[in-house]
């Protein structure tokens, strides 16, 4: 496990950090939705991830064609890089809900119900 990891970090090396300060302003790691393995692996990767999911540069080893193979929904992700950058695209891309108990919902009449008036009193 360890020799592979270390194998991943070597294939994925990236010249310098990640940061998505749009989504993520205070960092990875404080977000709350990364652990801390997932945001080292973003902070110090995810400038090669981003460019082989944008497709802006070739795969240059098999961890790397794997890597773009699971991007493109033909393998299911088995290792931390392939997890953590569909963790980062679920989050990023995918809209959320947002749910209040207090809503404004306008009534609408109902032309077909008989609305009281003072004219009906008299007759």
């Amino acid at each position: 496990m360890e020799q592979n990891l270390a194998n991943l970090h070597n294939a994925f090396a990236s010249p310098r950090a990640f940061y998505d300060d749009a989504n993520f302003p205070r960092g990875f790691s404080r977000s709350g939705h990364f652990t801390l393995a997932e945001a080292q692996v973003l902070e110090q990767h995810g400038v090669i991830l981003k460019s082989l999911y944008n497709k802006d540069c070739e795969p240059q080893n098999s961890f790397q064609v794997q890597f773009v193979n699971v991007m493109e929904g033909q393998l299911p992700p088995s290792n931390i890089f392939e997890r953590t950058w569909t963790k980062y695209l679920k989050l990023t891309t995918c809209k959320t809900k947002f749910h209040t108990l207090f809503g404004r919902s306008r009534i609408v009449p109902d032309p077909s119900m008989h609305q009281y008036s003072s004219a009906d009193d008299e007759l």
